[in-house]
């Protein structure tokens, strides 16, 4: 008898926990569509992460500039073909109150320092080892992804694919402050 009843007992837990799994998918299930989609006019995610450099950056750092957020993986030709025209027009723009950050898909610190030092750039490079920038900023699979972001903050234009260096121009231009 008392062996009947420990085997309910289990039963009864297991169920329970069965119970609270399905109820968990069910509610993250049907609450995953009321994240924030990020768009243009939308007010710019802030975040915080650090760069191969060692140093912290975060968006909100660069109030009253415009910010070109690129993000990027190694495994990426478009991306390792936009970087130095990327480059050239950080250099241009990087006096006239434009910044470039560089954000690498959650890759090892390794893999995206030789990419980086290979290609010889100069702008930030910073990876988001959690993914929660990419997130954020609704960055799917697709890369490269650009956000151009005011200096108040906005997103002004949502970029997906690869730019060419008249367009990474333009584009900077128009998130230089006034």
């Amino acid at each position: 008898m008392e062996k009947k009843k420990k085997r309910s007992i289990v039963r009864g837990i297991i169920l329970s926990v069965l119970l609270v799994a399905i109820v968990y998918t069910v509610y993250t299930t049907a609450t995953k569509d009321k994240v924030q989609i990020l768009k243009e006019g939308s007010k710019a995610p802030d975040f915080e992460l650090v760069g191969l450099n060692g140093e912290t950056y975060r968006l909100s750092d660069y109030k009253g500039k415009g910010v070109f957020l690129n993000f990027w993986g190694t495994w990426c030709e478009p991306c390792k073909r936009e970087m130095p025209a990327m480059d050239r027009q950080y250099n241009a723009f990087k006096d006239q109150g434009v910044e470039l950050l560089a954000v690498n898909i959650a890759q090892s610190d390794f893999e995206v320092q030789s990419f980086i030092s290979n290609l010889g750039v100069d702008f930030p490079v910073v990876i988001d080892k959690t993914r929660s920038v990419q997130r954020a900023y609704n960055v799917g699979v697709a890369l490269p992804a650009t956000v151009l972001v005011t200096p108040e903050g906005k997103v002004k234009k949502i970029i997906t694919g690869e730019m060419s260096e008249a367009s990474i121009a333009a584009y900077m231009e128009s998130i230089k402050p006034e």
